[in-house]
């Protein structure tokens, strides 16, 4: 460890003494620029700001690995280690600290948080992380440059940070940067300006980040010859789209839709019952099979419906066994029965301030408090499940918060219960959920399939489908109708900065005229 100890001083005492052009100021600047994280949390505001899906998702991780990085070295590490810092000697005084830290120079709590925010980063993108990435490592870098600490002390927070980023992946695991996979769908029209579309905003969705059109308002930017219909305040939903869908057929068009999940479903079912191709324009607080599909924001799905470019999704079907033709059920995501709705929404509720696995963790163990499992049967044999999920297609990752696809079209059933029977199933089954261990529990099973029976249901009350509660039958049958529905998305993904640049250019065009001519 001596010999450790003195090529660390010896590299300190040559970085110090180096007088690297135009290292200085930046270098100190920076250093200060990171104090408490301030650097950071500017980096993430621009990238709110200015990208778009998946540039808040790189943000939001960044910020949730610096904040584990900045704990783990700030309350453990430098405790548990107390090194002296370095002495200021050698370091010129222009480039010395104003005020000299006075912890233990042992991990570099800066270099923990640079590289823990821009490992973040990039995991959720390669692109976004390649620009933070420098940054990150000049204030590293300047850590040692400005004096204040030893060349390992460095090493080990970026180490530090690096490994908090990403065991942030255990609870809380990244959405893969493409799209999920689909067969090309070649019969979808194109629609230049978008003619022959006939578009539902619901109106809660709101205006796109970084600009002050409104969602309708940036449809009519992007197709200025599609047909919008918004949603008013005592409009029915269901009335609105089936209008919208009899004159995308009457026009040989297609159906658009503007909202969440929830409007998205109910658009994608009867879309693929009048057979007619689905636009979907993102504009709610997830948008799950937005992402998935591969339209992330409303300038990949209008690019899509110009060009023709479609893909083949499957849908689920749930069908009673006694035949009743309005206990169908077609869904788009998700189909449950138990207490996955109530669970859903108390973990949406808690995510944003949680992250998703600690915020589902809360959720279900708020909720088995007072739920009883359901005395049922799955495929002719016996369970009693608190809950059974099935998702159309295969969901990741394993447990109970499934957050997105790798396929739309592998005609499977991803089919999950949890359990009531064994042991302190309700102890094991939170104690699982937070330490991200509940794929490998006793009180959790999942299987892929492509059908699934489900009876003696008549004690369960409500079934729910991609967000709408229905009264559940006594018996059903879960299918899939493979590749039932044609969605628009672009071949190839696209630029996301880009997008906003555009987006942010067509609102100017649409301004300018309302601000008058003498508005310059």
């Amino acid at each position: 460890m001596r010999h450790v100890s003195d090529l660390d001083k010896r590299l300190f005492i040559r970085v110090a003494a180096s007088r690297l052009r135009g290292a200085h100021p930046v270098l100190p600047r920076l250093s200060r620029a990171a104090n408490h994280g301030r650097l950071w949390l500017g980096v993430a505001a621009g990238l709110a700001t200015v990208g778009g899906t998946t540039a808040r998702r790189a943000a939001l991780r960044g910020l949730g690995s610096l904040a584990a990085a900045s704990l783990a070295a700030n309350t453990v590490a430098k405790w548990t280690v107390n090194r002296r810092r370095p002495e200021v000697d050698p370091v010129p005084l222009v480039r010395r600290l104003t005020q000299q830290p006075r912890t233990s120079s042992f991990p570099s709590g800066h270099s923990a948080s640079a590289a823990a925010f821009a490992t973040g980063v990039a995991l959720e993108s390669t692109g976004y992380g390649a620009l933070v990435i420098p940054v990150a490592a000049a204030v590293a870098a300047s850590r040692v440059y400005v004096g204040v600490h030893y060349p390992s002390d460095v090493l080990a927070g970026v180490a530090l940070g690096i490994g908090a980023a990403v065991l942030t992946c255990r609870w809380w695991p990244p959405r893969p940067q493409t799209p999920a996979e689909a067969r090309p769908r070649v019969s979808a029209p194109a629609l230049p300006a978008g003619r022959g579309l006939v578009v539902v905003v619901n109106q809660g969705a709101g205006n796109g980040p970084g600009t002050v059109l409104t969602a309708a308002d940036r449809l009519r930017a992007l197709l200025p010859e599609a047909e919008i219909l918004e949603r008013g305040a005592n409009d029915d939903l269901g009335a609105l789209l089936d209008r919208a869908a009899r004159r995308a057929a009457e026009t040989g068009g297609a159906l658009g839709i503007c909202g969440g999940d929830g409007s998205v479903n109910a658009a994608a079912r009867l879309a693929a019952e009048r057979r007619l191709p689905l636009a979907v324009f993102p504009g709610g607080t997830l948008n799950h099979f937005a992402l998935d599909a591969g339209v992330p924001d409303f300038e990949d799905a209008a690019h899509a419906v110009t060009q023709g470019d479609a893909i083949a999704v499957d849908l689920g079907l749930a069908t009673p066994l006694d035949g009743r033709p309005d206990g169908e059920a077609r869904f788009l995501n998700t189909f449950s029965i138990g207490i996955y709705p109530e669970l859903v929404h108390l973990r949406e509720r808690l995510e944003g301030r949680l992250g998703k696995w600690p915020g589902a963790a809360v959720a279900l163990a708020r909720v088995l408090r007072t739920a009883e499992p359901m005395a049922i049967e799955i495929n002719g044999r016996p369970h009693r499940p608190w809950l059974v999920f099935v998702g159309n297609g295969r969901y990741s990752p394993e447990g109970f918060a499934p957050a997105y696809r790798e396929r739309l079209d592998d005609g499977l059933l991803d089919v999950r219960v949890i359990d009531s029977e064994p042991l302190l199933a309700r102890t094991r089954l939170v104690l699982a959920a937070l330490t991200g261990t509940l794929g490998s529990s006793h009180v959790y099973f999942s299987a892929q399939t492509r059908r699934l029976s489900l009876a003696k249901l008549d004690r369960v009350g409500v079934r729910a489908f991609d967000g709408e509660v229905t009264r559940a039958p006594d018996a059903m049958v879960i299918t899939k109708l493979p590749g039932e529905l044609t969605v628009y998305r672009p071949t190839e993904v696209r630029n996301e900065v880009l997008q906003r640049a555009r987006a942010a250019a067509a609102a100017a065009r649409r301004l300018r005229p309302s601000l008058g001519p003498d508005s310059g």
